[in-house]
């Protein structure tokens, strides 16, 4: 079955980390651009974090410089964030996503004109609550 699974996703105190995982199945792994995404209540979807296969080029928000880190781990099929500083503006639902390497579109930042970035594949999602 060709899935993402997030897990890590928690409440925490604002200046506390977390480190989301995810999982993926059913597909090349290695082959596949792999990003983090969230959405705040009453926002819409951002891109926070992604990371390329092969090439392994790295992307980050804006918002987020400084103080998460993305990796991926070919052998676990497994992309982590491990997020430091938190803030109470980082709460919301964080999805992992993918898309081939080779797909010519997609973007970490530009959600499109169908909002889904690009990206293929999509997680259900891990909720991060940082209390202030």
């Amino acid at each position: 079955e060709v899935q993402l699974v997030e897990s890590g996703g928690g409440l925490v105190q604002a200046g506390g980390s977390l480190r989301l995982s995810c999982e993926a199945s059913g597909f090349p792994f290695e082959d596949y651009d792999i990003g983090w995404f969230r959405q705040a209540p009453g926002k819409e979807r951002e891109g926070v974090s992604g990371i390329g296969a092969r090439d392994g080029n790295i992307y980050y928000a804006d918002s987020v410089k400084g103080r998460f880190t993305i990796s991926r781990d070919n052998a676990k099929n497994t992309v982590y964030l491990t997020m430091n500083a938190l803030k109470p503006e980082d709460t919301a639902v964080y999805y992992c996503a993918a898309k081939a390497h080779d797909r010519p579109i997609g973007s970490w930042s530009d959600p499109g004109y169908y909002g889904s970035f690009g990206m293929e594949l999509w997680g259900e999602g891990t909720l991060v609550t940082v209390s202030s």
